[in-house]
C-alpha cells in the first residue's frame, strides 16, 4: 500500500535519528452523522457505521513507530450547520480512540483560527479526554497539540491573555519544565520499522469498536464559569459570517 511504502522509506531515511514520524489525517466531519458518510468516502476515507476507516491507518502507523496527527480539535457539533449533519466531536473520539487502541501516539491541531474560550476548552478536553491524573500521567492524552494560527488578531490584548491561560492549562497549571524525560516526552533514536503487517490483519482493524468515554467538559477550563467562553463563541460566530 502506498502509505505503508512511503512511511517505510521515511523510516529508512531517519532511522537512528532522534525524530518522530507522523502522518496527517484530515478531519472530514461533514455528513459524519449521515449513514452515507459521503464527505469521507469522497475524500477516500472508507469509514461507515459498520466499518472503521481510520484504525487500519493507525495499525499501519504502528509498524513504523509513527504518530497519527488529526485535526478539528476545537470544533463542537453545536457550532455546525444542522443541514451538514456534521459530527466533529464523534469523529475526533473515533479517530483518537482507534489510534490509542493500536498503541500509537496521537497529536492534533485546530482547523480554524479561534481565540475564544469555547474552542480552547474543547481542545483541552480532546487533549486529555478523562482529565488530569493527580497520581501520574493520564491514561488517555495526546502527545502534542499544534495551535493555528499566528495572526495579528492573536496578539490583541484580550485574545493573547486568554491564549496564555490556554497554554498554562495545557500544561495542567504546572511550571515550565525543560527536561522532557520528566513528563514522558523524551524522544529517543527512531527504530527500524517492524515487518509488514498481513493484509488480513489490516482488514481486521476495520471492525468498529466503541470509542473510549470522554468527559462532558475539560477539568482545566480557561474561563472558570464559562460565561466569557460563551461570549467568545458568539463573537467568533459573527466573525465567521463576515470574514470568511
Amino acid at each position: 500500500m502506498h502509505g505503508d511504502d512511503i512511511l517505510d522509506e521515511a523510516n529508512k531515511a531517519f532511522v537512528g535519528c532522534k525524530v518522530k514520524l507522523a502522518a496527517k489525517v484530515s478531519g472530514l466531519h461533514w455528513w459524519y452523522k449521515h449513514h452515507s458518510h459521503a464527505a469521507e468516502l469522497t475524500a477516500g476515507y472508507y469509514n461507515l457505521k459498520d466499518r472503521d476507516g481510520y484504525r487500519p491507518a493507525a495499525r499501519i502507523l504502528s509498524r513504523h513507530h509513527a504518530i497519527m496527527n488529526f485535526t478539528c480539535l476545537e470544533m463542537r457539533d453545536s457550532e455546525q450547520s444542522a443541514e451538514a449533519k456534521s459530527g466533529p466531536q464523534e469523529l475526533v473520539q473515533q479517530v483518537l480512540s482507534g489510534a490509542w487502541r493500536e498503541k500509537i501516539e496521537v497529536a492534533g491541531e485546530n482547523a480554524l483560527s479561534r481565540y475564544d474560550a469555547e474552542a480552547y476548552n474543547q481542545i483541552l478536553l480532546n487533549a486529555r479526554p478523562n482529565g488530569v491524573n493527580k497520581w501520574g500521567p493520564p491514561k488517555l492524552r495526546m502527545f502534542g497539540v499544534t495551535y493555528l494560527r499566528l495572526y495579528d488578531e492573536l496578539f490583541e490584548e484580550n485574545n493573547f491573555n486568554l491564549f496564555k491561560t490556554f497554554v498554562r492549562k495545557m500544561h495542567a497549571d504546572q511550571d515550565y519544565c525543560p527536561d522532557p524525560s520528566k513528563y514522558g516526552h523524551e524522544i529517543g533514536p527512531l527504530e527500524r520499522s517492524n515487518p509488514p503487517i498481513p493484509v488480513d490483519d489490516i482488514i481486521d482493524a476495520t471492525t468498529p469498536m466503541k470509542p473510549f468515554p470522554w468527559n462532558k467538559q475539560t477539568d482545566m477550563p480557561v474561563d472558570g464559569a464559562g460565561q466569557f467562553g460563551l461570549l467568545g463563541g458568539l463573537i467568533n460566530g459573527i466573525k465567521s459570517i463576515f470574514f470568511k
